[in-house]
């Protein structure tokens, strides 16, 4: 009996484990998740050999190029994050054609921070929970929590998609969205087949097909993704509160400056509609003036401001929890984009 009952053990941890595997290429597979908080550890091997990878850079050396690859992929994918998967698929607060729509789900996709539909469901879901016991990545709960652990679970894997039914009716995102390991390795492959290209066929740059993955994908990445996950874990602890929220985030004048805008977010949760999170005009908010010019070229149409009424209210006169909920705007405009 305990023998049988080894072997049925045994048997269901090698099932799970081929899921876990299946799961890092098609995040579909095998169905629905438990709502488990533990780690699962097999599928989180890819994140954990990325930030591995990193330690390439002593074997490979370095070069301007490759550096200039790093800080110019870090610019655009942050850009993708926070502007698109952020202001635009979680929260519209602007408009944008299809094609431009799928063309940043893409960028975005290719910063390893899941499909759109993932990252906008689970932040809608921040917005309506936020730094109460059902918001999974609030710092209330620890720093590593909120950082990166929460995501690292059975539970933070699955998306309650009746969030994002605007976002679902588009097939290309869903695409996306469960094959989102695709676009991350078509970069890195074409990092690596132009580094290999540019070492033949200009060696004076001192590059290679090695140094320019390494640079160009895995420490571009994982900076990337850090510096993004500040603003769950470091933005609801540290800075000032211009608005009485409710809840802990801070506006921080660091953490905008390496997220495009993105560290003001006591800001952000006093009106999360607004394209706009510099509330003044001193508060640096680098993806809004990209929008900015991109609506003056008719890219994206209809950028959201912050009413001068929601910008006067202050700690004695506290938004509404209303303005949380992104399905109440949803519900006022249908037909996005």
């Amino acid at each position: 009996m305990d023998g049988t009952s080894s072997q049925a053990g045994g048997g269901g941890a090698l099932r799970r484990a081929a899921l876990a595997v299946r799961r890092w290429f098609d995040t579909e597979a095998g169905g629905g998740d438990a709502d488990d908080d533990g780690i699962d550890w097999v599928r989180v091997v890819p994140f954990i050999g990325m930030h591995l990878m990193c330690f390439g850079v002593f074997f490979t050396g370095v070069s301007p190029i490759a550096l200039w690859t790093a800080l110019a992929l870090y610019a655009l994918r942050m850009f993708a994050i926070t502007a698109f998967y952020h202001r635009y698929f979680s929260h519209r607060a602007f408009r944008t054609s299809r094609v431009v729509q799928f063309v940043f789900g893409v960028i975005g996709a290719s910063s390893v921070q899941r499909g759109p539909l993932w990252w906008a469901a689970h932040h809608r879901h921040h917005h309506r929970h936020a730094d109460t016991e059902h918001d999974p990545h609030s710092p209330r709960a620890g720093f590593l929590r909120s950082h990166m652990g929460w995501f690292l679970t059975r539970a933070g894997f699955r998306a309650d998609r009746s969030r994002v039914r605007d976002l679902e009716r588009f097939p290309e995102l869903r695409l996306l969205d469960r094959f989102d390991v695709l676009v991350p390795i078509a970069l890195a492959t074409a990092l690596f087949l132009w580094g290999g290209w540019l070492q033949r066929n200009h060696p004076e740059l001192g590059t290679s097909a090695a140094q320019m993955l390494v640079w160009g994908f895995f420490v571009s990445t994982v900076v990337l993704f850090h510096a993004t996950v500040t603003i769950n874990s470091l933005a609801h602890r540290w800075g000032r509160r211009r608005y009485d929220t409710h809840d802990d985030s801070r506006n921080n004048a660091f953490l905008a400056l390496i997220t495009f805008g993105e560290g003001w977010h006591n800001n952000h949760h006093h009106f999360p509609g607004s394209a706009r999170q510099g509330h003044r005009w001193w508060e640096f908010d680098l993806s809004w003036y990209v929008l900015c010019v991109l609506a003056a070229l008719r890219i994206v149409s209809d950028l959201k401001a912050v009413p001068a009424e929601a910008q006067r209210l202050s700690r004695k006169h506290p938004a509404s929890t209303k303005v949380l909920d992104v399905r109440d705007e949803l519900r006022r405009e249908r037909g996005n984009p």
